[in-house]
């Protein structure tokens, strides 16, 4: 009997343990066929009832279709609809139109994905920056791991040498609209 209930139990563990084993045949049969497109996370969530966050903010923004190309080119998506707070920098397609010519063209291309990521996340800073809280002589710590100097005279606020134009409110934070490309210092 007692080798019955050992065999039995035996072979309940063996095929509970097959059945929790992935199949290496089917277990990505829910990728799609082109393996070398990077998973997208949250980005793709489409949710039309809840506040707009940081990246549909963005995307519903006809100044700002350069930095969307450009968070898309380097795979950024998802970091701005996460929960946050995050604070974003945005600057106009003006802004990126200001660069030297070829310089925007040249970000975009593959083999400048990481120098294109380390710009667009010196435009991001962990927390919620309202524009009231910015204060004269503030440095803001950014997500490239740099800091930036706010400058306040009245109510013109300049970061980094951009000057902040107007504000958006996000689910996630708040997107100061700005007027240059922030540039990260070197090394």
């Amino acid at each position: 009997m007692k080798k019955n209930i050992f065999y039995i139990l035996s072979l309940a563990i063996a095929l509970f343990s097959m059945a929790c084993t992935p199949n290496p045949e089917t277990a990505n049969s829910s990728a799609t066929a082109d393996s070398s497109e990077p998973v997208k996370g949250q980005s793709t969530v489409q949710d039309d009832l809840s506040a707009k966050n940081i990246l549909q903010v963005a995307l519903g923004s006809p100044d700002h279709t350069t930095l969307v190309a450009a968070v898309q080119a380097a795979d950024l998506e998802d970091v701005l609809v996460n929960a946050g707070p995050l604070t974003v920098f945005a600057p106009t397609n003006a802004a990126f139109e200001a660069l030297p010519a070829g310089t925007v063209e040249s970000l975009l291309k593959p083999e400048n994905k990481a120098t294109l990521s380390k710009i667009i996340k010196f435009h991001a800073s962990p927390g919620k920056y309202e524009g009231n809280l910015l204060k004269n002589g503030q440095r803001l710590f950014q997500a490239s791991g740099h800091y930036v100097n706010v400058e306040k005279d009245g109510d013109k606020v300049t970061v980094h040498g951009a000057n902040i134009l107007g504000t958006a409110q996000a689910s996630n934070g708040v997107v100061h609209i700005v007027d240059k490309v922030m540039l990260p210092p070197e090394g």
